[in-house]
């Protein structure tokens, strides 16, 4: 009798936020990865964006760390990232990346990307209330508006050493 090894796919829980201060703004996006007692952050700014993008953005990101297939438990605050993954996008497919009001898809070159990081992971996508005290939501959030906070102090720096002499 021969043994069949079964490895079951790793679990990973990632939760994802993005942020904009004006939207269209400077935005940030951060995602918190859990792999049993591993834990990962990450995030990322862009100089002129929106919300929804970063929101796009933190998904991919995290996804994209991921080194193999694994199943996944994806918490958001964005029904738009949800619904547009789980509800939306195969119509969008079929009608050549259009809405149903015959307009073309807003960022549909993310969607396309979350599209190729999700093809090789098994994934449930879960909503949580933003803003809400759900902490690893909150821990997301702060990675998001930490990466603009941290662009705008090096934006800062780097102006006040054009004004400032560097004698001492």
């Amino acid at each position: 009798m021969s043994e069949v090894l079964y490895q079951a796919q790793p679990k990973v829980t990632i939760y994802t936020d993005g942020a904009c201060r004006g939207n269209p703004g400077p935005g940030g996006w951060g995602a918190v990865l859990y792999s049993g007692e591993h834990e990962k952050t990450l995030k990322g700014y862009e100089p002129l964006t929106t919300n929804n993008r970063m929101e796009l953005m933190a998904a991919i990101m995290a996804l994209r760390e991921l080194k193999k297939p694994c199943k996944v438990l994806l918490w958001t605050d964005s029904q738009y990232l949800r619904q547009g993954i789980t509800q939306w996008i195969d119509n969008w497919v079929k009608r050549n990346w259009m809405t149903s009001a015959r307009q073309p898809v807003k960022n549909a070159e993310l969607w396309k990307a979350l599209q190729q990081e999700t093809a090789r992971h098994e994934i449930e996508w879960h909503w949580v209330k933003g803003h809400s005290g759900h902490a690893e939501n909150e821990r997301a959030d702060a990675l998001a508006n930490a990466a603009i906070d941290e662009h705008n102090r090096r934006v800062a720096h780097e102006a006040g050493n054009d004004i400032l002499s560097t004698r001492k």
